[in-house]
């Protein structure tokens, strides 16, 4: 879920075109490591970077896909599976990790976070 808007700063993160399509990168915000994804031409997504799994830093480098309606990314230690959109961990909601809004204005891409 979304943490409140109202609280948090919008950080650049880099331009929309720096992200090939339906991969992710790393970046850091406020020290934590946000993995943001390009999902086709220019749907976006941001989440925690941590793998709770694994205690790596690693999901900005796992594979971006779908179950049923959801979009994903699989971790690429465990292959656990993260909703893109809320942090949800398919396998084990215990093991969620925040989403953040993200919005591209004039080519850049913005997080909240």
């Amino acid at each position: 879920m979304h943490r409140d808007i109202q609280l948090q700063e919008w950080s650049a993160v880099c331009a929309i075109t720096d992200i090939v399509p339906d991969t992710g990168v790393c970046a850091l915000l406020k020290g934590r490591q946000v993995a943001v994804f390009r999902v086709g031409a220019e749907r976006l997504f941001a989440i925690d970077n941590y793998d709770p799994h694994s205690h790596a830093a690693v999901l900005s480098r796992g594979l971006v896909g779908s179950i049923g309606e959801r979009i994903v990314v699989a971790s690429p230690i465990y292959k656990q599976h993260f909703d893109l959109a809320t942090g949800e961990c398919i396998e084990s909601a215990a093991h969620s990790v925040a989403s953040y809004p993200v919005r591209v204005e004039n080519g850049t891409v913005w997080v909240a976070a």
